[in-house]
C-alpha cells in the first residue's frame, strides 16, 4: 500500500473473501483524491470516493463526482490477472481518470462493453479510458507491454498538463518542483503495481534463521517411544550361558575343549572359549541404577545431538566384537544412532575379512572401513572420525556391551556443553567368566581418572570436595584423566580441539595427552555414572608393536614437551629412556602441537595442577639426589618388586639402570621416596624395611620421623628414629647397628644422567 506522509491523507480498506483492494487518497486542500484498486479474484464491484465532506459515495448514486465506473455494487467484477483503477487528480483543475482491466478468459465479451458505457457517461472530469478485451493468459507479455505504452502516454500526458498549468501559476521553478513530486508519486504507483502483479517463476523462499543461531526443537522431554532403540531384542533363554550378564563357568571340558581354550587365551588374554558359547544378543538382567538415572527425562531443546559409534579392531575375537556391535543397537535411540563404524586396524583373521562384510551387509548403518597397514589405535580412530558423519563421536573398544539408557545421559551433556568431553561409568566384564559387574543403585564407589608421574593412567577415589558438589547420581564427575578408550565427544569439538597427536604411533599415551589438552584450553573431562558400559579389562596386551614398546615412552615424551612445562623433568628423572629420547631428539616435529597450544591460548601446566588436580604430590622439582640405590657389598640395587603399592618389603634385584621400580629420591625432608605410581617412603620396621605411603603428602600434613634418613660420609644409610643403618646382608633389606666397614652396609646413589 502506499503511504503518503504530510498533507496526504491515507484512506485504505480490505474487502472481505480474500479480495484484493487497495485504496489510496490523496489530499491537497481539501480537494480530490488517488484512488488505486487491485483487483485479482471475481468480487463485487466497490469503488468509494470521498468529497469535502468525507461522505462515502456509491457509484450509482454519485454521476457527478466520480463518473459510472460499475453498473451497481450488486454486479461482479470478472476474475482477472490484475484490474488497475487509478484517479489522479492535479492540485489544481479538473482530475484524470485511468482505468486498466485485464478479464480472465472466462469472462463475458458483454462486461467490457458495459464498462465501456460506464466509463463514457463520466462526465465530472476529463477522462483517459484503456480496456483490453478477451486478450488471453498465454499473451501476457503482449498484454504488459499493451499496458507500459498505455502507461507511458499517460505519463507524458500528465507532465505537459501539470508543465503548463505551474508555468502560468508559479513559474518555471514551481512547476518543476510540482513535477518532480508528481512523478515521485506516480513512480511508488509502479513500483506497488509491478510488485502486485503476479509471478510466473516461482523463486526459493529466503531461509529465515533464528536470532541465536540454534536449531528448532520442540519443548517438554523426549518420550519413551522417541527414545526407542533401533533393535528390538530378542527373547532370551533365562537358562542359556552367560544369560542376565551372569557368569558362565563351563563343567569339565574335553582334551579338544581344553585346547580350544587355551588357544583362545593366548591369542585374546581372555576366554574366548567362554565368550563364544555366550549369545551375541544376551541382556544384562534388570535396570540395576540409581532410581534417579532410571527416572532421568532429556529435554527436546536443546535437542539431542546424533552419534556415529567408531569401534577400533585388530584381531579380535568373533565373538566380543559381534556382542559390542549388537549391544549398541539393542540400547541406543534409532533417532540418536547414525552409524556404527567398524575401523579394521589391519588384521589377519580371515574371518575378519570377507565374512565381516557380509555379515554386517545386513545392517544399514553398520559399515567396515580398512587401514591397509598396521597402525595402531590412535591413526585407526582418527580414520574413523574422517568418514563419521554424526554430530558427536562416541569411541568404543572392540569388547564392550553397553547398559540399558547407556547413550542419552553422554549426548545430554555435550547439548548442554559442547566442550564436554564425557565418559561413561565403566563397568567390569571378567575376563575369564564374562560376569558383568551391574552398577550398584545407591551408586557408591565412584571412581575418577588420574596419573602418576611416569604419566601412566590410574584410578582414585572421589575426593570429599568432589562428593559433596554432586547433588544426585544424574550429575557429572569432573575428572583430571580419563581412561581414552569409551568416552563421547562434539564431532566439531573433536576438531577444533586438535583431534590427535597424528605423530604419536599405535597407542599409549594418547589418552592422558588428551586430558591435559582439553583441560589446558578450555574444555572439560566428565564421568556420567548414568551411562554405564561394560569393558573386559586384560591383564596384559595380546598385540605385538612393530617398533616395540618404544613406541608407548615416545608418545608420552611427546605430551610431556608439548603440554607439561618445567614439569617434564619430573618424568624424565623417573624413566631413563624418556630422558636418552629427549638427549636424541627422536620424538619427531613438535611444531604443530606447540602451534595448537599458542593458537587455542591455553593454559600451563602449573594452573591444570593448581586448579584440576590440586589433590596430587608435586615431588621436588630439583632433589638432592635421585636415581637407583646400589649395596657394594652385592652389588644389587634395592627394588620394589612387584606390584608393590605399599605395606610390603623392599628386595635387592641386579641393577638395570631403567628406573621404574628402582627408581627413588632423597627428598629435602630427608625421606627415600619410590615416587612413580604413589608417594612411598622407606620406613623401618623390626623386620625387613617395608614401603608405606608416605606421611607428607603436601600441605596440611607432615613428614612421619620414621622416615627421615641421613646419608653419612662413609656411605651407610642411618635410621635416626631406631638409631640403625640398612644392610644387604640377608633375604631382604632390614636395619643393624651401624659399622662403617661393612660392605653390606655401604650404599650409593647412581643419579640418572
Amino acid at each position: 500500500m502506499l503511504v503518503f506522509r504530510k498533507r496526504f491523507a491515507l484512506i485504505g480498506k480490505v474487502f472481505p473473501n480474500n479480495a484484493n483492494f487497495v485504496s489510496v487518497g490523496l489530499d491537497e486542500c481539501c480537494s480530490w483524491r488517488l484512488v488505486l484498486h487491485l483487483y485479482n479474484t471475481h468480487r463485487p464491484a466497490e469503488m468509494v470516493a470521498h468529497s469535502r465532506t468525507d461522505k462515502i459515495v456509491s457509484p450509482e448514486s454519485s454521476k457527478a463526482e466520480v463518473g459510472a465506473a460499475a453498473a451497481s455494487s450488486s454486479r461482479s467484477i470478472p476474475s482477472s490477472i490484475f484490474s488497475i483503477i487509478i484517479i489522479i487528480t492535479p492540485v489544481t483543475g479538473a482530475p484524470v481518470l485511468l482505468l486498466l482491466y485485464l478479464p480472465d478468459r472466462g469472462h463475458r465479451a458483454g462486461t467490457g462493453s458495459q464498462w465501456r458505457g460506464a466509463a463514457k457517461r463520466s462526465v465530472s472530469a476529463p477522462s483517459l479510458f484503456v480496456s483490453c478485451d478477451h486478450i488471453r493468459r498465454r499473451f501476457l507479455h503482449w498484454k504488459i507491454g499493451a499496458i507500459t505504452l498505455v502507461f507511458m502516454g499517460f505519463l507524458f500526458l500528465l507532465q505537459r498538463e501539470v508543465v503548463d498549468r505551474e508555468r502560468d501559476e508559479l513559474g518555471v521553478q514551481g512547476g518543476i518542483y510540482k513535477k518532480k513530486k508528481m512523478l515521485d508519486m506516480v513512480i511508488d504507483a509502479v513500483n506497488n503495481i509491478k510488485d502486485a502483479m503476479p509471478k510466473r517463476q516461482i523463486i526459493a523462499p529466503v531461509r529465515q534463521n533464528d536470532n541465536d543461531g540454534k536449531r528448532q526443537c520442540l519443548p517438554g522431554y523426549y518420550t519413551a517411544a522417541e527414545l526407542k532403540p533401533y533393535l528390538e531384542r530378542p527373547p532370551q533363554d533365562s537358562n542359556a550361558p552367560g544369560a542376565s550378564g551372569k557368569a558362565y563357568k563351563p563343567g569339565k571340558l574335553t582334551p579338544e575343549e581344553e585346547e580350544e581354550r587355551e588357544r583362545g587365551d593366548k591369542k585374546h588374554c581372555f576366554n574366548a572359549f567362554v565368550s563364544d558359547r555366550i549369545s551375541l544378543h544376551r541382556d544384562l538382567g534388570p535396570d540395576t541404577r540409581p532410581p534417579e538415572c532410571i527416572e532421568q527425562k532429556f529435554k527436546r531443546c536443546p535437542p539431542l545431538p546424533t552419534t556415529s559409534i567408531i569401534i577400533v579392531f585388530h584381531n579380535e575375537a568373533w565373538s566380543t566384537l559381534l556382542r559390542t556391535v549388537y549391544s549398541v543397537m539393542y540400547t541406543s535411540p534409532a533417532i540418536l544412532l547414525h552409524e556404527i563404524i567398524m575401523v579394521d586396524d589391519a588384521s589377519v583373521d580371515e574371518y575378519l575379512k570377507d565374512k565381516l562384510d557380509k555379515y554386517v551387509e545386513q545392517f544399514r548403518i553398520v559399515k567396515v572401513v580398512r587401514q591397509k597397514e598396521r597402525k595402531g589405535l590412535i591413526t585407526a580412530r582418527l580414520l574413523g572420525a574422517s568418514v563419521a558423519t554424526g554430530d558427536t563421536l562416541t569411541f568404543l573398544d572392540a569388547h564392550c556391551e553397553c547398559y540399558y539408557g547407556w547413550l542419552e545421559p553422554l549426548l545430554a551433556r555435550i547439548a548442554e556443553n559442547d566442550t564436554a568431553v564425557v565418559s561413561p561409568d565403566i563397568a567390569t566384564i571378567d575376563l575369564n567368566t564374562f560376569a558383568f559387574s551391574n552398577p550398584s543403585p545407591y551408586g557408591n564407589n565412584h571412581n575418577r581418572g588420574n596419573f602418576d608421574w611416569s604419566l601412566s593412567f590410574g584410578w582414585e577415589s572421589l575426593p570429599s570436595a568432589e562428593s559433596r558438589r554432586r547433588k544426585d547420581e544424574t550429575y557429572p564427575i569432573k575428572t583430571p584423566t580419563f581412561a581414552g578408550g569409551l568416552f563421547s565427544i562434539s564431532k566439531e569439538y573433536f576438531e577444533h580441539i586438535g583431534s590427535y597427536d597424528e605423530e604419536m604411533e599405535i597407542w599409549g599415551g594418547e589418552n592422558i595427552e588428551m586430558s591435559f589438552r582439553v583441560w589446558q584450553c578450555g574444555g572439560q573431562l566428565e564421568i556420567l555414572p548414568c551411562a554405564v558400559v561394560g569393558h573386559v579389562f586384560r591383564s596384559k596386551s595380546p598385540h605385538t608393536f612393530p617398533k616395540g614398546t618404544q613406541v608407548i615412552v615416545r608418545n608420552q615424551v611427546r605430551l610431556a614437551e608439548v603440554w607439561m612445562d618445567d614439569y617434564k623433568e619430573i618424568f624424565y628423572r623417573r624413566n631413563r629412556e624418556a630422558a636418552n629420547i629427549v638427549k636424541e631428539k627422536s620424538y619427531g616435529n613438535l611444531s604443530k602441537r606447540l602451534d595448537l597450544r599458542h593458537s587455542l591460548q591455553c593454559k600451563n601446566f602449573t594452573w591444570y595442577l593448581k586448579n584440576i588436580y590440586p589433590e596430587i604430590y608435586i615431588p621436588d622439582q630439583n632433589p638432592l639426589i635421585y636415581g637407583d640405590i646400589k649395596n657394594i657389598g652385592r652389588e644389587l640395587c634395592l627394588d620394589v618388586g612387584g606390584d608393590n603399592h605399599g605395606d610390603k618389603p623392599l628386595i635387592l634385584y641386579s641393577c638395570h639402570g631403567l628406573g621404574g621400580n628402582q627408581f627413588f629420591e632423597y627428598t629435602a625432608n630427608h625421606e627415600i621416596r619410590h615416587n612413580i605410581q604413589k608417594e612411598l617412603c622407606l620406613r623401618p620396621s623390626k623386620g625387613p624395611v617395608l614401603l608405606k605411603d608416605c606421611g607428607y603428602q603436601g600441605m596440611g600434613t607432615s613428614v612421619n620421623p620414621e622416615e627421615k634418613w641421613e646419608l653419612l660420609k662413609d656411605q651407610l644409610l642411618f635410621s635416626p628414629a631406631f638409631n640403625m643403618c640398612l644392610t644387604a646382608n640377608g633375604a631382604n633389606p632390614h636395619l643393624i647397628p651401624c659399622n662403617p666397614s661393612d660392605p653390606f652396609q655401604q650404599w650409593i646413589f647412581r643419579q640418572s644422567e
